[in-house]
């Protein structure tokens, strides 16, 4: 499945609906909107192998948790189309990105823009923190730093079984302070898991703040070339690079691609939040009103029509 769209126009609309989103929410995760809509239009629209999806446009509320008492249970991962041999497979492993991932289904039809009025409702599958049942998502990444370990997993299996599709993970760089990243490339390098590749959004923002602040990492490149992966640094706004950045050969090796991305990228106004960045709520109603009025006219839309206003 491909859309007619170019990447750079889904990527414009997926930061214009989670601002539209946000401002109507009283807050929301805006930044993550600035520093990964390109990659996440990239992977959706260009780079990912996906059949139709295979949930309702409008997803369902939610249904229970796994069990034998609930035998239609089903991950959000429909809206990326089947389980087949030759489809790739992708796991968002920043679960907090809900909201742009949300808002990428949407861009690229296969989500309808209705099932965004359901997030973090009660009763909703549409979670404010992707969980496994909620659209796009297939396992619980909810604890930050077992996404790579859990794509590397299926990539083996999906190796010895001789499918063709690959294996993508999704990251955020906060995710490089946990020890089972590393873990997980030394052993995707050690048992050769070349379909296996993850985007890496680089934004240096974590929830505390900035990531320099809580924990420095210091030379992630260097250190997954040491791990034995092959690391490629990019532009993350940078939609030519980050083609060719997905092209590198990598035989016998997992490919990193460290995508370093803006936190305010087409939302300026939220420098002035810096470096507290990662979910904003509105301090007051006179900031939300000027910050309507000018993140509107940088992404080139009307300001949100607010209730009350």
């Amino acid at each position: 499945m491909r859309n007619k769209r170019s990447t750079e126009d889904v990527a414009m609309g997926i930061r214009r609906r989670v601002f539209e989103h946000s401002m109507r929410n009283n807050g929301g995760y805006l930044s993550q909107a600035c520093s990964a809509a390109e990659q996440l239009a990239f992977l959706y629209n260009e780079a990912l192998n996906l059949g139709e999806p295979v949930l309702p446009a409008v997803p369902k509320p939610f249904a229970g948790v796994p069990s034998a008492d609930n035998p239609d249970y089903v991950t959000g991962a429909g809206y990326n189309g089947p389980f087949e041999p030759h489809f790739d497979r992708l796991f968002i492993a920043p679960a907090h990105y809900a909201l742009v991932a949300y808002a990428t289904l949407i861009e690229t039809g296969r989500m309808d823009a209705e099932g965004l009025e359901m997030f973090n409702k009660d009763g909703s599958s549409v979670e404010m923190i992707g969980a496994e049942h909620s659209p796009g998502m297939e396992v619980h990444n909810g604890t930050l730093g077992i996404g790579l370990s859990t794509g590397a997993g299926l990539a083996y299996g999906r190796k010895r079984r001789g499918e063709s599709g690959e294996t993508c993970v999704f990251m955020s760089d906060g995710e490089v302070q946990e020890g089972q990243t590393w873990e997980a490339v030394q052993a995707a390098a050690h048992h050769g898991i070349d379909n296996l590749w993850a985007l890496m959004d680089v934004n240096d923002q974590q929830c505390d703040g900035a990531m320099d602040s809580v924990m420095e990492v210091r030379d992630i490149a260097t250190k997954f070339r040491a791990f034995g992966a092959v690391c490629v640094e990019i532009d993350a706004h940078d939609l030519e690079a980050m083609r060719q950045a997905k092209d590198e050969p990598h035989e016998g090796q997992p490919l990193i691609i460290l995508a370093r991305s803006s936190p305010t990228r087409g939302m300026s106004f939220l420098q002035k939040r810096f470096p507290r960045l990662h979910y904003v709520r509105f301090k007051s109603e006179q900031e939300r009103a000027e910050m309507n009025i000018s993140i509107a006219a940088e992404l080139g839309i009307d300001p949100v029509e607010l209730e009350g206003h």
